[in-house]
């Protein structure tokens, strides 16, 4: 079932580096902020993680808890996290579980050949569980100051 805007997420669990156990269960009364990526240690994916480890006393101050995904294995993701000094955990989604049910899984043509890959996407759960925002296809340039703007925009009386 793909999460759908203005309805609460679905139950599931996935691994995250560090130990943790992710659901948006774990994590109810703060702001969510999920963001897939294509790969560990790729200029884009290397150039996203770190706006948002450089922003992320903002999300945590906002009341938000960030988690990187991409289908990198743990042992991937820890290396990564340790290279760039991420303070937030990666989940290791190696079965695609979470891409598939996000529907971030694109056919996409790298040099020359057909291939399934991860189509760069945040998706914003608030504290109450509920999907509030979803940016498809993005651009790293300027996406991080997008996302921190929508998770501000969650503490305003609707």
């Amino acid at each position: 079932m793909t999460p759908a805007l203005n309805k609460p997420l679905p139950e599931f669990e996935a691994s995250a580096t560090g130990g943790v156990k992710f659901s948006p269960q774990a994590f109810a009364g703060k702001a969510i902020v999920l963001y897939f990526y294509p790969k560990d240690n790729t200029p884009g994916c290397t150039t996203e993680a770190m706006q948002f480890r450089d922003r992320h006393k903002e999300f945590v101050k906002a009341g938000a808890v960030v988690f990187g995904v991409s289908r990198d294995n743990m042992a991937s993701h820890e290396r990564f996290k340790a290279n760039l000094e991420l303070p937030f955990e990666l989940i290791a989604d190696t079965e695609e579980k979470l891409c598939h049910m996000f529907g971030v899984v694109k056919n996409k043509i790298m040099y020359g050949k057909k291939v399934k890959g991860i189509e760069r996407s945040t998706f914003l759960i608030g504290p109450d569980g509920v999907l509030r925002a979803e940016w498809r296809g993005i651009k790293v340039a300027g996406h991080v100051d997008e996302v921190l703007k929508a998770v501000k925009s969650l503490k305003q009386p609707a």
